[in-house]
């Protein structure tokens, strides 16, 4: 079969309106990179990005968007593509972000766990254009800025959302976030082996050799942040 070459998504999240990374999802251990994110877009897209996931980590544990417009002056600005997520839980936001400010794509996380309707009324809509966020804590899905276990399986809860019309989901291993130390391959494989959505990996990238490891699981797509304000991996990479 066919695949696809694998896009990288640099990733910039926002806290405050500073670009910050976060330990491990920890609100309580952030490093900031930069107080000017548009700056940073601009490096990527210098540096050839084609994508950029942003988070609004604000908004990921009030439920309230604190940086829409920020995030649509990055897109305006850079002319490169964005995936946003972060408190997206009604559809009037997700017609904010995906129509009046024209993302090419949004992740609903805490959302697709709790309030069902909305999901699948927002996959029906809009099927090519929401990831659904994987965010796992030892096989178990997290939400509200991976502050809550909501007892849901990952592989079982990724095959509910395929079930619904989801297409792509984000992955991302919690307890390797921000560590730099490798990504979570097995649970990657695992969702890549269901053979019914597009995975894009996220968390423990550490260097140019990750990446390649990502590529041989399958994923659509891998998210990096810290190796690459770090150094440790440079773009374009994919």
């Amino acid at each position: 079969m066919h695949q696809e070459p694998m896009i990288l998504y640099p990733a910039i999240d926002l806290l405050q309106g500073q670009c910050v990374r976060l330990h491990q999802g920890r609100y309580d251990q952030v490093t900031v990179y930069s107080s000017d994110p548009l700056a940073v877009a601009r490096r990527f897209q210098a540096e050839g990005a084609a994508w950029l996931h942003v988070v609004d980590l604000d908004a990921a544990r009030s439920g309230q968007m604190a940086h829409a417009d920020l995030i649509a002056r990055m897109r305006r600005e850079t002319g490169l593509k964005i995936q946003t997520g972060g408190g997206i839980r009604t559809m009037a936001a997700l017609e904010r972000l995906l129509e009046t400010h024209q993302l090419e794509r949004a992740v609903l996380g805490t959302a697709a766990v709790k309030d069902r309707r909305f999901t699948e009324k927002a996959l029906t809509r809009y099927p090519d254009r929401i990831a659904i966020g994987l965010d796992a804590r030892d096989g178990m899905v997290c939400i509200e800025g991976w502050t809550k276990d909501s007892g849901l399986d990952v592989v079982a809860f990724a095959r509910e959302m395929a079930d619904l019309g989801a297409q792509t989901v984000i992955y991302t291993d919690i307890r390797r976030d921000g560590t730099m130390r490798g990504p979570a391959l097995a649970g990657i494989r695992q969702l890549v082996d269901l053979g019914r959505l597009a995975v894009i990996a996220s968390g423990g990238i550490g260097c140019q050799d990750d990446i390649e490891a990502v590529r041989q699981t399958g994923a659509a797509g891998v998210i990096v942040g810290k190796a690459l304000y770090e150094g440790k991996v440079v773009l374009p990479s994919c």
